[in-house]
């Protein structure tokens, strides 16, 4: 029995492609329960967030795990195929680890994944799909997940654009709690900025795009509302911080609804970020006096500034996972021996009762029960030592050598007592 992961995330598949195959929350139980009925799967959980959906499963033959996750999509496995990865033992606990600790979100280091996949366990824990191995695997990467955010700075940091433009903000607003979010596009950039910006949990959330049903796919991703772009001057002044990164070769936002914006907002401050090149909004704006216009550039020094110290945390995440995994593994390993360990102590325990009930006898006939209790220790001794000494004896030639290696570990002897 190996452990496994298979799915898609952010990295390997677009969103077109992640919509299709994520789990319903309230469908997930029953998915989980199909998965081990159907297939070969002894143990499974299902992570499956806006991000990503990953299968972690344990069985002896992984190929038909694919099959099941097509199946049940209702995809074709050829049009899935492109964007899947599996990973085999190692490598799947080390990428449990990663995904637990941060290291391969969208927003590095961000907490909230770790929430997610305790979700996760708690719906495998009721669809009773967890045994011993996934059980502790989890246990494992929780332990993990938080030496890793106690122990370096992986979430202390800007390193992205997106966490820039949201540490920017901050500077203006106390907090993005209390404001409202205006993106201008949907693509990457957006996606991502978004993803920051609603982990902030701010008081209204807003996708504009000349594509609405790509705006439509994002704001229900993160709770927010639509516009469509022809719209946005009209809307502006309702907003306190905008977000643009779209393709326009020219700008989406001018000097004009820029001002009359503030005016309707009797010059309350708005931030602006532009993330597109070309810009998005003409650069006057950045004169007026109650607008922070924060271009590509600004946000880039932001992100320099941390870069340092972030990837010097990220070297030190993956050397403590690489270090939990071979942990993991060594246990994983010593799960093997239990049938072995379990057999000789059931035999060493037939021994024990069978020398006790001849003791027993013994003293019913009114023997000396000194010499019982000898007679006792000594049986049992032989019989204990009968199998290594014959495992010994019948070793030959350069097999000998190896031979009384073993036995001397077994019994940890050492020269001088053999």
């Amino acid at each position: 029995m190996q452990l496994f992961a298979l799915g898609l995330n952010h990295h390997t598949a677009p969103l077109a492609i992640r919509e299709q195959v994520a789990f319903r929350p309230e469908r997930l139980v029953e998915a989980l329960a199909n998965f081990v009925r159907v297939k070969p799967v002894k143990e499974a959980a299902i992570l499956s967030t806006c991000n990503r959906t990953e299968l972690y499963f344990a069985t002896r033959d992984p190929h038909h795990a694919a099959d099941w996750f097509a199946e049940y999509h209702r995809v074709a496995l050829g049009e899935l195929s492109p964007y899947l990865y599996t990973y085999p033992q190692r490598d799947a606990i080390r990428h449990v680890f990663r995904v637990a600790s941060g290291l391969d979100s969208m927003v590095l280091g961000e907490p909230q994944i770790l929430g997610q996949m305790k979700d996760a366990v708690r719906q495998a824990e009721e669809a009773g799909t967890l045994g011993v191995t996934m059980h502790k695997l989890f246990q494992r990467t929780f332990s993990v997940a938080k030496e890793v955010r106690s122990t370096t700075a992986i979430g202390a940091n800007i390193v992205s654009m997106a966490a820039a433009a949201v540490h920017l903000s901050e500077r203006i607003f106390e907090s993005v709690r209390e404001q409202r979010v205006l993106f201008i596009g949907a693509g990457e950039m957006i996606e991502l900025c978004a993803a920051h910006f609603n982990g902030e949990k701010p008081r209204r959330l807003t996708i504009a795009n000349r594509t609405l049903s790509r705006a439509e796919a994002l704001a229900e991703r993160f709770g927010g509302d639509v516009l469509r772009l022809d719209q946005v001057a009209e809307a502006l002044p309702h907003y306190d911080i905008v977000v643009s990164c779209t393709g326009s070769p020219l700008p989406v936002l001018g000097l004009g609804a820029v001002e009359r914006a503030l005016k309707a907002r009797r010059h309350r401050p708005m931030v602006m970020v532009d993330l597109a090149v070309p810009r998005d909004i003409e650069a006057e704006v950045a004169g007026l006096d109650d607008v922070f216009l924060y271009t590509v550039d600004d946000l880039a020094q932001v992100v320099a500034s941390g870069m340092e110290s972030r990837q010097a945390a990220v070297i030190e995440a993956e050397n403590i996972i690489n270090e939990r995994v071979d942990g993991f593994i060594h246990w994983l390993d010593s799960r093997g021996a239990v049938p072995t360990i379990r057999a000789l102590r059931q035999h060493a325990e037939q021994l024990r009762q069978a020398e006790l009930e001849r003791a027993l006898r013994l003293m019913a006939k009114g023997e000396d029960p000194h010499k019982v209790l000898e007679a006792l220790s000594q049986g049992l001794t032989n019989k204990l030592i009968h199998g290594p000494t014959r495992f010994l004896n019948e070793a030959e030639g350069a097999h000998l050598g190896d031979s009384i290696d073993l036995v001397g570990r077994l019994f940890n002897l050492h020269p001088d007592e053999r």
